[in-house]
């Protein structure tokens, strides 16, 4: 989140740009976004997404209390719970963890809030060896790149990439056969987690009532990560917490669905504590560090306070259609497509996130294929509303007073027909250099460029439509007699 906020239109433009990341979009996109539509459309139990919803905004409203019985119940099994104010202290809490254990390998379950706390590289200050185990994750890891979409973290990869990569990296023939480059990086895995000190993962969703956390995957190596190393540090925004045990199924299920159309995750684990005495699986310390990092506040604002209801399956970037085009990258954050337009400013700066929220179409898709039914557009406009007329509460300036006073005159104008009308003929005389053979502006000069770099403008039209119709049905139009004292 350090990179200037210029970044998202040069990333944008390298994402248009690409062939191969074009093509995996389509294909992602055309999957599991028609997918999941046609999922909701036939679900049977109609009621779900809203079920879940409403239990969702009912446990922010009282997240104290859900927070301090799901410590209560950590703790008495033996487990350690932290609330971290800031990320700063949620990576010396953790690093903290890490001394008193002589740790020097660490292995990562994946895990969004470690990206947004950036924690990885606090650990390899240390001298600690990070290793993400997630394949996609892992890749990324191994190019020294950065995650593009939340549960495809290498979909801007293809797969003769990964078997150069794997080739320059683990020191295999090249290969771009799938099944032979997922058993070499099993191989690789699987010594870093035989060898491991420590266990890192996030957390899909606490559950208050039996004061455990259930983490998903399918590939099995959170299970490796979470019992095989002595030590499970687990990272949680404390937004992702349900009450019961019932609320979490059905939470699980949707978040199972929207990210790939599966009823149940392969692998579901339900963590709360150290393993016992006499059970030889399992960590001998687990703590549990739950991370505000600018939450509350969001918390405290109810025009913003639903985005904290999302479950972080991934389902919105795969029908966004801006997503669907630029990729991940030019979002600049662990959080991208239109969940990161929404939460990556709120957390880490409206004005520094501007373009996020303003490079949205507003189309309303992402709330359609949400499982909860967010209503991503809405806040979108909000932080629009935001960036124009600037707010005291979110520290929020005018994003391009030009562009404001713009509006006011354009509002102006053309609210005030005479003005417009003259106007609108002295933009026909000036428009004429700027006119191509086909008949479109193709190039425009100062202010006006941004609008053609990427698009022909029709120009303005030689009669207007309140002109043709005049021409077309004044004349023919039959008198009207005159109204006599009678008829009124």
């Amino acid at each position: 989140m350090n990179k200037p906020n210029s970044a998202y239109r040069e990333e944008a433009k390298k994402g248009l740009a690409s062939p191969r990341l074009q093509t995996s979009l389509h294909n992602l996109q055309d999957r599991f976004g028609k997918g999941a539509m046609a999922l909701w459309a036939n679900m049977e139990d109609k009621d779900m997404r809203k079920r879940v919803k409403k239990s969702r905004l009912k446990n922010l409203e009282h997240l104290d209390i859900l927070l301090a019985e799901l410590a209560q119940n950590v703790r008495a099994r033996g487990g350690k719970v932290y609330f971290a104010e800031t990320a700063q202290d949620a990576i010396d809490y953790t690093l903290e963890v890490a001394r008193k254990n002589n740790v020097k390998r660490l292995v990562k379950g994946k895990s969004m809030t470690s990206m947004e706390i950036a924690i990885d590289p606090a650990l390899e200050d240390a001298g600690i060896e990070v290793v993400e185990t997630d394949l996609g994750e892992y890749i990324i890891q191994l190019a020294g790149d950065k995650p593009s979409h939340i549960i495809a973290p290498c979909i801007h990869m293809d797969r003769n990439q990964i078997g150069e990569l794997f080739a320059e990296k683990l020191g295999i023939d090249f290969t771009n056969d799938p099944p032979a480059l997922t058993l070499a990086a099993r191989k690789a895995l699987r010594e870093k987690l035989l060898s491991a000190d420590m266990g890192l993962t996030g957390c899909n969703l606490a559950c208050a009532e039996t004061g455990h956390i259930s983490l998903v995957s399918n590939e099995g190596n959170i299970r490796m990560s979470t019992t095989m190393p002595k030590v499970h540090v687990a990272l949680m925004g404390m937004e992702r917490i349900v009450a019961t045990l019932e609320e979490h199924r059905e939470t699980i299920q949707l978040l199972t669905r929207g990210a790939a159309l599966q009823k149940l995750s392969t692998y579901v684990s339900f963590i709360g504590g150290p393993s016992s005495a006499d059970d030889p699986d399992g960590p001998k310390e687990f703590h549990l560090v739950i991370i505000d990092n600018g939450r509350s506040k969001i918390l405290a604002d109810p025009e913003f306070r639903e985005v904290l209801a999302c479950i972080r399956c991934g389902a919105c970037l795969n029908i966004c259609p801006v997503y669907g085009r630029i990729g991940g990258h030019a979002y600049n954050s662990p959080y991208c497509g239109p969940i990161g337009a929404v939460i990556t400013p709120l957390l880490d700066g409206i004005n520094k996130h501007a373009d996020l929220c303003k490079g949205e179409t507003l189309c309303g898709a992402c709330k359609d294929i949400c499982p909860v039914q967010i209503d991503l557009p809405r806040m979108l406009a909000a932080l629009r509303h935001k960036l124009a007329y600037g707010s005291d509460r979110w520290n929020t300036r005018q994003h391009n007073p030009v562009e404001a006073y713009g509006f006011i005159l354009w509002r102006l104008i053309i609210t005030k027909s005479f003005l417009y009308r003259p106007l609108l003929k002295i933009g026909r005389f000036f428009q004429r250099p700027f006119v191509s053979k086909n008949k479109m502006i193709r190039k425009m000069v100062g202010i006006g460029s941004g609008w053609t770099d990427g698009r022909n403008l029709p120009p303005i039209a030689k009669r207007t439509f309140t002109e043709l119709w005049e021409e077309k049905y004044s004349k023919n139009r039959p008198a009207q007699p005159p109204v006599t004292k009678e008829e009124n």
